[in-house]
């Protein structure tokens, strides 16, 4: 998920920006009450939004609004798990309240182009003992016969964590089950299965995904949102663990994810365009991990590339430059021999917390370098 503009961040460029634009919020999908769901629903898109820009895609669907796509190939079809945007009218606060979504809807395609079909609710939080509120991007996997469903949500105490549910078809419905999984925490996970059958969650999210509230390894209720560390401190990491053979446990303790920059050294707070701020994800290409996220506040979505799902992995440059709504939270997937990026943008609403997910193709070059793509 992604998060307003981060108040230490003082970019010319995006300070100039914000004249025009809306203030970047929280990535963090959202629903409103029920009774007013489906007019809310309908993505009517003002005039005004799509008339003065250019788009590089078109968006999958535009009966909902839907963001933070994780996407995969199961059984020879896509099936896209996004975070589903609902206007709920509550006031913009840098926690995030007002992305306070409610369920998830699968997507799926026979091809890229194709026709999407939206499979309905696969999951919704009153079906989930634990849950107080908010479910933010979820992911996906296969293993043993059984899909998975991984989704953080705020607990009863208002603490996110990680919880899984489970279905026989990659369209659900789900069946959550009845506790989070035990040490997880924060936000956005991401779940990759390596050639050797190994399968990896990563998460985190600064700000209103509370990673920084976890600094000393147990959640700190009192620490206000703006204590992440010093600008000449050592940025925080996103973290990471493997799961059992089961899927539904952490098989070892979490661990903190290094990124490095060319020079070897990990990044500090302070440097907004390079560090980790949300929304990690890993594909493995040639032998080489590639472990992606979001840079949150100034909205770039960069890589790092290592030799182990553990990392560290070493920052080698920017996939995206900031879409419109200036939020950013996708996946990469290979299909039929291409690989290619699912994100979000505001084409439809031209509203930050309503976003519609869309899909291009990841261009390489022949030293597996990312080419920069301009949304």
């Amino acid at each position: 998920m992604s998060f307003k503009n981060h108040p230490s961040f003082v970019s010319p460029t995006l300070s100039a920006l914000a004249v025009l634009m809306p203030l970047a919020m929280f990535t963090a999908c959202q629903n409103k009450s029920e009774e007013s769901k489906t007019a809310a629903d309908k993505a009517t898109a003002p005039a005004t939004a799509a008339s003065s820009r250019k788009y590089l895609s078109e968006p999958l669907v535009k009966d909902i609004y839907t963001a933070d796509p994780s996407a995969h190939v199961f059984n020879g079809k896509i099936y896209i798990y996004p975070s589903h945007d609902i206007e709920t009218g509550m006031p913009e606060n840098d926690n995030g309240d007002h992305f306070a979504m409610r369920d998830y809807h699968i997507l799926s395609m026979d091809s890229i182009g194709g026709k999407v079909t939206d499979h309905g609710v696969a999951l919704d939080v009153k079906d989930i003992p634990w849950a107080g509120r908010q479910l933010w991007a979820p992911d996906a996997a296969f293993k043993n016969g059984t899909y998975y469903l991984y989704f953080p949500v705020k607990d009863k105490q208002d603490v996110f964590r990680i919880g899984v549910a489970t279905s026989a078809s990659p369209t659900g419905p789900f069946k959550a089950q009845p506790q989070p999984i035990p040490g997880s925490l924060s936000i956005d996970p991401a779940v990759f299965t390596d050639t050797d059958g190994k399968t990896y969650m990563y998460m985190g999210g600064i700000w209103g995904g509370q990673l920084q509230r976890w600094r000393t390894g147990k959640y700190d209720a009192s620490k206000p949102k703006e204590q992440e560390p010093g600008p000449k401190e050592v940025a925080l990491g996103p973290k990471m663990a493997r799961l059992t053979s089961d899927m539904l446990r952490f098989d070892e303790p979490v661990k903190e994810v290094q990124i490095l920059g060319q020079d070897g050294k990990p990044f500090l707070s302070g440097d907004n365009k390079h560090r980790f701020f949300e929304g990690g994800w890993l594909h493995k290409y040639n032998n080489k991990y590639y472990f992606s996220y979001s840079t949150g506040d100034t909205h770039l979505l960069a890589y790092a590339t290592g030799d182990s799902p553990y990392g560290p992995f070493t920052y080698q440059g920017v996939i995206m430059n900031p879409v419109e709504g200036w939020t950013t939270h996708h996946s990469i997937v290979e299909v039929n021999g291409k690989w290619y990026i699912f994100y979000h943008d505001t084409e439809l609403s031209g509203k930050t917390w309503l976003r519609n997910v869309k899909v291009t193709e990841l261009k390489r070059k022949p030293d597996g370098s990312i080419e920069l793509i301009n949304p």
